[in-house]
């Protein structure tokens, strides 16, 4: 199959496949996943302090954006809110949507890691204030314990992303789309775009094994 013409448009589309990867897939990602680690964190600090009204709050969010799709979501922001005069730029909404969408799945993990803190970490902070004793002494240990699932969600959404091309953001995928339209040659095409996400993921994945031995050493040394 590589031999030939094929062969060739493997080598001159990689380029072009890659280069949209790296400024606006990675971009994307790296934007939306702060901004959903906000909003994470926000989420499951009212969870967590059991303030009645907001945490109903906090619960209809997450089960909203955690119980419908996220190609729905897309949709909704981009071409539904244009209909009552809200318009959104094709990346700007991406951002939004998988900031929120990724903020509720994230907020569960660090909830659970908050519970997972021993409660007499609370009393550690005496002479604190209840925020100074979240912010210095929970939450860092619960965000030591959420790291593993946090960056599997990071490497999820990279690959995500790619359904920003139905709402028309100029990432890899829907460049690789174009690509297809212009060759006819989806084998390949869409083969060598999974490489690309492939690659995106081993090199997450292996900053997530640094990250994690990192932590364990840290845990070491102050045992």
């Amino acid at each position: 199959m590589f031999e030939g013409r094929l062969w060739e448009l493997f080598l001159e589309s990689f380029p072009k496949i890659l280069i949209p990867g790296l400024t606006v897939t990675i971009p994307l990602t790296v934007i939306a996943f702060s901004l959903a680690m906000v909003i994470a964190v926000i989420t499951a600090l009212v969870q967590f302090a059991n303030v009645k009204v907001l945490r109903q709050l906090a619960r209809f969010y997450i089960w909203i954006f955690r119980g419908t799709p996220l190609l729905v979501q897309l949709f909704v922001v981009f071409f539904g809110l244009s209909r009552v005069g809200i318009l959104l730029e094709p990346f700007p909404a991406a951002v939004i949507v998988f900031a929120l969408n990724e903020g509720a799945y994230c907020a569960e993990t660090v909830r659970a890691a908050l519970e997972s803190v021993p409660k007499g970490q609370l009393e550690a902070g005496a002479g604190m204030s209840y925020l100074q004793t979240i912010f210095r002494i929970v939450l860092p240990q619960a965000m030591r314990t959420a790291f593993p699932p946090l960056s599997n969600s990071l490497i999820s959404m990279v690959k995500d992303t790619s359904l920003a091309a139905n709402i028309t953001v100029t990432e890899m995928f829907m460049v690789t789309q174009r690509i297809v339209a212009r060759t006819y040659e989806p084998l390949l095409l869409y083969l060598e775009v999974g490489l690309i996400y492939l690659i995106f993921s081993t090199v997450l994945t292996k900053l997530q094994a640094v990250g994690e031995k990192k932590l364990q050493y840290d845990r070491k040394r102050r045992a």
